[in-house]
């Protein structure tokens, strides 16, 4: 019997839709990567602009274009694993960024997994790739 797994698209899974992950091994370590993500310009790369937001498992945020979450899991240094919910979304997906130490120097990894359609998950990859760009750019200033 053929394996229906094998007839799936790239990104769709079984159980969480559709999702996306791009990583990219970047000169800093592990502290500064996370210093430079939480700082108020890397979230606004990263997550939007926001009024105010406490990085604390649990607590629910909102950014300016109304979007919406909670922080799921806050590991410093580690992962942070939230909800994102825009406007008008049909439900909420789930990021996931992580930094992990390589060689004297690290990998930002973002995942995002309960994305709706082939369309979404191909837009957050552009998203993210662009992101880790800005994130750049903002380290080496």
């Amino acid at each position: 019997m053929p394996d229906p797994d094998l007839k799936r698209p790239v990104g769709l899974t079984k159980d969480v839709g559709w999702q996306i992950g791009v990583r990219r091994t970047v000169p800093l370590s592990v502290e500064e990567a996370w210093d430079l993500l939480f700082s108020k310009e890397g979230v606004k790369v990263w997550l939007g602009d926001t009024a105010k937001i406490t990085f604390t498992r649990n607590e629910p945020y909102q950014l300016k274009d109304g979007t919406t979450g909670e922080i799921r899991v806050f590991e410093k240094h580690s992962h942070i694993r939230l909800t994102w919910d825009p406007e008008g979304a049909d439900r909420p997906s789930t990021i996931q960024v992580r930094v992990m130490p390589r060689d004297g120097r690290c990998i930002i990894g973002f995942h995002q997994e309960h994305l709706g359609s082939a369309a979404e998950r191909e837009q957050r990859r552009r998203f993210f790739k662009q992101a880790l760009d800005k994130l750049m750019e903002l380290a080496n200033k």
